[in-house]
């Protein structure tokens, strides 16, 4: 029996040391739940948050002024959502050094093929979406494209359920069905279809390419955290500049690559002349949206860093709502009740998800107290289970019939 016991306390010990170790620890960091954030990661999300709230806003509306006030190249606002990385280049050169660790010596082993593989593949499909983003806003009123523009939620909860291993948990579930819902409240509205003077075929062009756009955003977001976390294994802000720069870069090339071959750049000189609000109004826009979706960018990546594509989409998607209020006051967009229906599904969905958030990161904090007390007992088990073998080593050492004695002296 005491050497039931003797053997019990030290298998308690060898649980709780486990517990403590570099190993046990890296294999928490990547259960379904996150661990409890610092104040420093909560002021990193909420800076993040802000860039992706204000960025999306204000370039989304800038984007309807350019086509509003003559704008009509579709090659040049997609160019202008890409365009803008290098405002960041300089803070990449001037941030501080990293210091080495796991994560950054398996960066530096990958090979130049790898890394050109994952930033062509994500700048060709960045370049794509912003086509086809570009398109909608084209065809369709500020408020409808923004609204339209919720569904990337759904999309993105899919895809990463299939490639980030993502759980759903019955709060995600109300959201995603909620947030779908409101998308699809306006893809079947038929009312609005000449709010822009555009024909139905136009009109179902821009739904069409809104929500492929929608689509691919959501799978962009899913392969840019499975590169974060399972190949580049490096968390630091610089990883963060390194993949918005170079995703950016050929993002860039290959929108000029098709505003060259589309022949639209020879009618640029043309369109800033007869912009409506003069020259330099036309280019001070084109600027002004770059510099917007750049700051999306920053945030949108950030919060993929921080936390996971879903919530950066889930953030992404809790600003649409606020646009269409916005294009009411500057462009005069119609808000009727279905838009405003889809407006109060779409933040009920935001709220549901990021309650659900805030559950997870409550138990995470609760489970790390539970270690914590686990590990403080360690010096108590150990000196339990030296008593242990110092008293079996007593009774080794003395004769049987001394042993004996003692055996009935103890009871």
């Amino acid at each position: 029996m005491g050497q039931a016991q003797n053997l019990q306390l030290q298998v308690t010990v060898q649980e709780a040391e486990e517990a403590n170790s570099p190993g046990h620890i890296n294999a928490t960091n990547q259960s379904t739940i996150s661990q409890p954030r610092t104040l420093m990661q909560w002021l990193r999300m909420t800076i993040f948050t802000l860039f992706v709230l204000s960025g999306q806003s204000a370039a989304i509306l800038l984007g309807r002024l350019y086509y509003d006030k003559g704008g009509k190249s579709k090659w040049i606002a997609t160019l202008v959502q890409v365009a803008g990385f290098p405002i960041i280049i300089p803070y990449y050169y001037i941030s501080p050094p990293e210091k080495p660790t796991s994560n950054s010596i398996h960066r530096n082993e990958l090979s130049a093929l790898i890394l050109a593989l994952i930033y062509v593949s994500l700048g060709v499909l960045q370049a794509a979406n912003s086509m086809m983003y570009s398109v909608g806003l084209l065809h369709l009123p500020v408020s409808t494209f923004a609204l339209i523009c919720a569904s990337q939620l759904t999309f993105n909860a899919f895809f990463s359920f299939l490639i980030n291993s993502q759980k759903f948990t019955p709060f995600i579930i109300n959201s995603l069905v909620l947030l779908t819902i409101s998308s699809a409240l306006l893809v079947f509205q038929t009312n609005s279809t000449n709010l822009t003077g555009n024909s139905n075929v136009n009109y179902e062009i821009g739904l069409s390419c809104t929500v492929g756009a929608s689509a691919g955003y959501g799978l962009m977001l899913s392969l840019t955290e499975l590169s974060f976390h399972k190949i580049l294994r490096r968390e630091t802000f610089t990883v963060i500049l390194e993949m918005i720069i170079y995703q950016s870069l050929i993002a860039t090339c290959a929108t000029l690559v098709g505003l060259f071959a589309s022949g639209e750049w020879k009618g640029l000189k043309r369109e800033m002349d007869e912009f409506e609000l003069g020259k330099f109004v036309y280019v001070s826009t084109l600027i002004w949206t770059a510099i917007a979706w750049q700051i999306f960018n920053i945030g949108a990546v950030g919060l993929i860093h921080e936390v996971s594509s879903l919530f950066s989409n889930v953030i992404s998607v809790l600003g649409l709502p606020v646009i269409p209020v916005l294009a009411v006051i500057f462009f005069h967009d119609k808000m009727d009740g279905v838009k405003a229906i889809s407006m109060v599904l779409a933040i009920w969905g935001f709220i549901s998800y990021f309650y659900q958030h805030c559950l997870d990161d409550s138990e995470s904090k609760a489970e790390k107290r539970d270690v914590k007390e686990e590990i403080s007992m360690l010096p108590l088990l150990k000196e339990v289970t030296d008593e242990q073998d110092g008293l079996k080593n007593i009774y080794q050492k003395v004769p049987l019939s001394t042993e004996t004695n003692f055996q009935n002296y103890e009871h």
